[in-house]
């Protein structure tokens, strides 16, 4: 792997952590550090959009207490956030201040994580280009439409950043910055607070350096044991033949090839799975029920401020706006099916094995990338995780993604972090977390 520059520096959670168990008092240093990092770095990075001041950060950091005491966090702006602006990555929403906190953020705070700052997110979160850099590449988008937050951590801004996903939000991000993505199965974190895109679909994203930091995000924020325990036995990845959607590119396939090796090298294994038709029924679906969704959560926006949107929301929405209720009941029941035979995918296995994303980042802000590997699992309520590690033929990196059946996201994410500590034996020069 050959992703190091300047800007790529993500900080192991864990490490942080035993730093402030041995002396309490690290707290406020490691949010002062922070703020440091994003006030060297951001005029470049440009992956927050407000940051908190040095004296009230400070202060929350002091009397933290919890699990998370004292780390900092970034959170996403389509989240709301009573101590900081909230603009949903809108001109619409500029200066906007929430009186409360999204219930996620409130679940931070009580946790003892200190937020450090916003994140730059694509406009109400859909696909419009974001000014993120890449850290990896600062010539390379940081995906879309949570560009701030995979930013931020893997420019080691904060330890820990919130994003969501839609369609493709959480996981590309991930891949194309090199950090750990976790989408776990939806409606597991709640969505209070956040802009509404589509109902159906809107799920919370956390983003760490690695999967054993992500997962212990998780747990701390769900109540539920996700917490990276290691694997009882190796696991079994189900691999597609092929894909409905879009074929991965070389690059892609390489490096979902060399994930393969070093699963068996570790004694897991693998074995070929086949998508039926109904995989690509879900295509359309996910299209349709997301655009019956966006018209009527942005029906404010796109009747009172529809001069004040981007063009390609904008036609998005006016598309959006022929999509009947026959259409959507139609796709609704296509979804249900889908789900009921999700099981026929996990038959024999403990997890299905794809790329993250078709390539590495694109090349300039012109795009976030293409979502393609990660709507159908969005629209089927999965959780899915970014495993970071390896890189492209051009040396930026390409993630390989776990999907794990609906509930079953501890499995899922033991199985992912399985495959993070086998890439690790095998990829010499594995950039590992600082400290």
């Amino acid at each position: 792997m050959t992703f190091a520059p300047s800007f790529y520096r993500p900080l192991s959670a864990h490490a942080l952590l035993e730093r402030t168990a041995r002396e309490p008092q690290q707290r406020g240093r490691l949010v002062l550090e922070a703020l440091a990092r994003i006030d060297e770095i951001d005029t470049e990075v440009r992956a927050m959009t407000a940051v908190a001041s040095r004296e009230t950060a400070l202060a929350n950091a002091l009397a933290a207490t919890g699990p998370l005491a004292g780390l900092p966090v970034a959170v996403k702006d389509i989240f709301d956030t009573s101590e900081l602006v909230t603009s949903y990555g809108s001109p619409i929403y500029e200066g906007h201040q929430p009186k409360s906190d999204a219930a996620i953020v409130t679940l931070l705070k009580r946790s003892g994580a200190v937020v450090v700052g916003k994140t730059v997110t694509s406009e109400f979160a859909y696909m419009a280009p974001t000014v993120t850099r890449n850290p990896c590449d600062p010539g390379r988008t940081a995906g879309g439409s949570s560009s701030g937050s995979a930013a931020a951590v893997a420019a080691g801004m904060a330890p820990f950043a919130v994003g969501s996903q839609t369609g493709g939000s959480t996981i590309r991000p991930a891949s194309f910055c090199g950090v750990a993505g976790f989408k776990p199965t939806i409606g597991m974190l709640p969505t209070v607070g956040m802009k509404c895109f589509s109902w159906s679909f809107d799920t919370v994203g956390l983003f760490a350096a690695g999967v054993r930091d992500v997962a212990y995000l998780a747990q701390v924020l769900s109540g539920r044991p996700l917490a990276v325990k290691g694997n009882a036995e190796p696991p079994v990845f189900g691999v597609p033949e092929h894909y409905p959607w879009t074929e991965p590119s070389a690059n892609a396939s390489h490096v979902l090839e060399t994930a393969i090796r070093a699963v068996e090298r570790a004694g897991g294994r693998v074995r070929p799975v086949r998508f039926d038709s109904w995989m690509t029924d879900l295509i359309a679906a996910h299209d349709t029920i997301q655009s019956y969704e966006a018209w009527q959560a942005l029906g404010f926006e796109y009747d009172r401020h529809r001069v004040q949107l981007s063009p390609m929301l904008f036609a998005f929405l006016a598309r959006a706006s022929n999509v009947d209720v026959a259409a959507y009941t139609s796709a609704c029941a296509t979804m249900a099916r889908a789900k009921g035979r999700l099981g026929e995918l996990f038959d024999g296995i403990t997890a299905l094995l794809t790329p993250s994303a078709p390539d590495e980042a694109p090349d300039g802000l012109a795009s976030t990338g293409d979502p393609a590997f990660n709507r159908n699992w969005t629209l089927l309520g999965c959780p899915c995780v970014n495993v970071p590690g390896l890189s492209g033929a051009r040396g930026a990196p390409i993630g390989v993604q776990v999907i794990g059946r609906p509930w079953d996201d501890a499995r899922c994410l033991d199985a992912a972090a399985f495959v993070e500590q086998a890439i690790a034996a095998i990829v010499p020069g594995q950039p590992l977390a600082a400290s």
